[in-house]
């Protein structure tokens, strides 16, 4: 499996229960459809050779995760050794998007510059919050992590294909 073929959905955080449901973090702005009723998924993990494929049978959101029921599994001794591991789809399947909306992964990686051209760091992770969402920007000075609300006033312009985002830097960000 490799970034190239395949695209992020979400990570298999624990068991729920014991009837074989899992919590999975989210890492896909689309978990209705996703997670929905006969989606399929592969699951990667460090001890499988080979994605395993699984299907939805059902699911329900919980707080900051999803509770997710795979046909395959019945119960927790079959979902237990999968903790940890990635639920990722086929690029191929990616939901298609509205002009001026992206892809976690295209926005990964991007350097951040200011409208004034300062460059102030890479987008290391993206931060799924209830008002809007916050990129984690690594400093190019390697200091602290910088916290760029993803917000009009904020940023100005994203362009995935030349990987960089333009910013309006305002007092606070540091």
């Amino acid at each position: 499996m490799n970034e190239q073929t395949h695209l992020l959905v979400g990570q298999v955080v624990t068991t729920h229960g014991i009837r074989g449901e899992v919590r999975v973090y989210p890492h896909t702005d689309f978990p209705e459809v996703r997670f929905a009723q006969g989606s399929r998924l592969l699951l990667t993990h460090p001890d499988l050779r080979e994605p395993l494929p699984l299907t939805v049978e059902k699911s329900r959101p919980h707080k900051r995760v999803v509770i997710v029921k795979f046909r395959e599994w019945d119960d927790i001794n079959q979902a237990e050794p999968y903790k940890g591991g990635k639920l990722v789809v086929e690029r191929a399947d990616a939901v298609d998007l509205d002009e001026g909306e992206f892809y976690f992964h295209e926005i990964i990686g991007c350097r951040v510059v200011t409208t004034e051209g300062r460059h102030i760091g890479t987008v290391r992770e993206i931060l799924q919050l209830p008002a809007n969402d916050v990129w984690v920007v690594a400093p190019s000075d390697g200091g602290k992590d910088i916290l760029i609300p993803y917000i009009d006033d904020v940023v100005k312009e994203v362009d995935p294909e030349s990987k960089q985002v333009v910013i309006q830097w305002m007092e606070g960000l540091a």
